[in-house]
This record gives structure tokens, sequence and C-alpha cells, in this order.
């Protein structure tokens, strides 16, 4: 995603070439798995659209189709200055087209409902996504923010692959309901944004954030929360150091260590990131004791994940 959008004003032009670096180094280190959505895009000069899925379609091209497992997300759009989301078939098939467009791919290996539409029944949506993968255009049906009823219900209908949540240190809800239920009817786990954002790897980063990067409207990076937060990771941090690793490589080593169905998918724009995020696995494997004090010394967050809207609110805010 910060490839492209949400985090930031940058030359997205002169980008590009990290970026394709960045997945050559994925697949030297033996990473494969592409998570990518159709909103991931952003506006440039001469209203021109950068959109990730044409970033991830040029490193498929340039490496093969068939070296890499395709995930992108479907139901996010603008409407009227807002985000949005919509389950309904027309909808549906209509962002597919536009993914398969620009990934220039003849299907999706993993198509997730983005956020879930309040306004139509999930078993509706999820009559579309199995007609689709009775059509060869996705192979596996994903969701992404679903609470547990959600999750019970579209698994009714047809099998839900994985569920994609926030996981990390900072952010632990999903354990008490949604891990059970995942767990219970055997959907693997994909953890996004297992660095709170960056906030577990660059505390630096948050004193200079540009305009453009959501985080800066984020709750828990605003205001007194950023301060208060900083002074509750600080434990953690020491822990890092002491363990002769850097805090993205612990962070990411215990979101690993949840279980063999857990996918952490930590975001990052350079190829020395991703070697570095790949060097998480030299910690493992984790003792349950281990586990126990990483998880320890990350005191809860002040702060929300987003901000309150009035058309696309998450999991926690649903609950």
């Amino acid at each position: 995603m910060g490839m492209t959008a949400f985090y930031g004003d940058f030359d997205r032009d002169a980008q590009e070439p990290h970026s394709l670096e960045t997945f050559a180094k994925a697949l030297e280190l033996g990473i494969n798995f592409l998570d990518t959505a159709w909103v991931y895009q952003a506006k440039g000069p001469g209203d021109r659209l950068f959109t990730n899925e044409e970033l991830v379609g040029k490193a498929l091209a340039i490496h093969g189709r068939d070296k890499f497992v395709v995930a992108t997300k479907f139901g996010i759009y603008q409407k009227d200055g807002m985000l949005a989301v919509c389950g309904k078939e027309d909808f549906i098939r209509s962002q597919l087209a536009d993914s398969l467009s620009r990934l220039n791919t003849p299907y999706i290996d993993l198509y997730y409902m983005h956020r879930m539409d309040p306004d139509t029944p999930i078993e509706e949506t999820m009559a579309v996504l199995k007609a689709l993968v009775a059509e060869g255009k996705i192979r596996y049906v994903g969701l992404s923010e679903c609470t547990p009823s959600e999750l019970r219900r579209a698994h009714a209908v047809h099998p839900i692959t994985a569920v994609q949540m926030e996981w990390s240190l900072q952010t632990r809800d999903i354990e008490a309901d949604v891990v059970p239920v995942a767990r219970e009817l055997g959907v693997a786990i994909v953890a996004y944004s297992p660095l709170g954002r960056g906030f577990l790897a660059d505390l630096a980063t948050f004193d200079n954030l540009t305009e453009g990067d959501f985080r800066k409207t984020n709750p828990r990076f605003s205001g007194d929360n950023l301060a208060e937060n900083r002074k509750r990771v600080a434990a953690f941090l020491d822990l890092a150091k002491s363990k002769g690793c850097t805090p993205a490589q612990l962070a990411l080593a215990w979101v690993h260590a949840q279980g063999e169905d857990v996918f952490p998918i930590p975001g990052t724009k350079t190829a020395s990131r991703i070697e570095e995020n790949a060097r998480a696995f030299a910690l493992l494997p984790l003792t349950a004791e281990e586990v126990r004090v990483i998880g320890d010394s990350v005191a809860p967050p002040a702060g929300d994940r987003y901000q309150a809207q009035s058309r696309l609110t998450s999991y926690n805010q649903r609950m």
C-alpha cells in the first residue's frame, strides 16, 4: 500500500524503481505473497492516477505471474469525499474487472472483501464470490475486518480461506473472538499492520509525517496520544536492544509465533526494509515464555485505530 497511497506525498515515479527492486528482493528471500487492493491509489500531477495494482502488475510481468500468490481487495470506493463500501454484484464485478486489467492477470489468487457492507447481506455478496470462483476469475475468497458472526455466515455460503485483520503487539482485539472462530472453521489469519503502521519499527518516522500521510489524523499518532504511546512501547524497544535485533524483527517474530495459520504482511517500500523484516525468522521459534514477555512489553495503546467515519467502519468499531 505504502508504495503508492496513504503514507504521504512523494514522487511516485521516482519511487517506482525502488518498489520494483523490493519485489525482486522479496523473491530472492523466498517471499512470494503480494497483498494489494483496488483502493490503494493516489492522484499525482495532472490528476495522473497511481494504482498499486498496476505497480504489482509490472512486477508480475518482470518475474512471471506464476512466481507470486496475488491477493487483492474489493469493496471500498470514494463517495462525496469519503470512503464508502459496497458488496453488490455489479459493483464487485466492476472492481474485479479493473483489478484483473491493472494486474494484467486472468485470475486473482485470493480475493478479499475489504470491508463489510452494512446495507448488503453477507450471504448475497458471498453468492457472487462463489460464482466468480466457478468462473475461474478468483481462486479463493477472503474477508477483511469482519466480525465473528460475519465470518460464520460467509463461510456457510462458500469456504473462506483467510481473514485479514489488524494484529500486532499494539492491536490485539481479535484474539478474544475472531481468532477462535477462524481456527474453529480452519480459516487462516493474515495479520496486516503487524508493525503498528511502522510505529513498532521506527518511532522517529512519526516526528516528521508528511502531508497526505493518513497517520497524521490517526488517533493513536495524534496529540497527547503520540507521546503517551511512545512511553508504552519503551520496554519493548529495550527488550529488542537486549536481544540484539531491531524492533521490527522482534515485533514480526511475535506475530509469527501466534501460530502456523498466521501470516503477517508488513508493508515496505525498500529492499533494505524487506531484508530486515525477513531476518525476523532468525528469532524463531520463540518459547511460550518469550512470547509472553514480548507481549507484556507493550502496553495497550492510547487512541483508536481509525477516525470514526459514517460510511466506513472497522471491526472494533462495530463490535
